[in-house]
């Protein structure tokens, strides 16, 4: 991956519009919808990094183990939103990945997100190492940022 590559993976994308069935009594997006906002923030990044449908060509697969949201400013029904994405950290079968949704427009952060992921063979349904390609993808993503609440530790 070039530093380019690098580069735009991080560089605010467009995502999608806050859709009607995404808001709530109280006329902002629920919050059960940013999650899946940055699902399919997430969707968008795996290709960048040999995930996604190539991978399970493989027999490979990511599964989500634990996540977290923080909620900074509201979003509305038909608001254009953006997102970045970032590598955290990675080891051999983990992957901490960040997203920051933006309204696309004003430009004001909205929400942040941390997913920690495993690599999973859909084959036995137990998790494994990621392939050496994967893992250098992985490498050549990663950002100094350090994670505000998930982590690689263990404890």
């Amino acid at each position: 991956m070039t530093r380019h590559e690098t580069a735009a993976l991080a560089a605010r994308r467009p995502l999608c519009r806050v859709r009607p069935e995404w808001v709530d009594h109280y006329g902002h997006m629920n919050l059960a919808y940013y999650l899946v906002a940055f699902d399919l923030a997430t969707d968008e990044l795996w290709p960048a990094l040999r995930l996604g449908e190539a991978f399970r060509a493989r027999g490979l697969g990511t599964f989500a183990v634990e996540s977290w949201q923080g909620y900074v400013r509201e979003v509305l029904l038909d608001a254009p939103l953006a997102v970045e994405s970032q590598v955290l950290a990675f080891d051999s079968k983990r992957l901490l990945v960040g997203h920051r949704l933006y309204h696309a427009e004003e430009g004001w952060l909205s929400a942040e997100n941390e997913v920690l992921f495993l690599c999973v063979d859909l084959g036995t349904r137990r998790v494994g190492a990621w392939p050496e390609d994967v893992l250098a993808a992985f490498a050549a993503a990663k950002v100094e940022a350090a994670p505000k609440r998930l982590s690689l530790r263990r404890g």
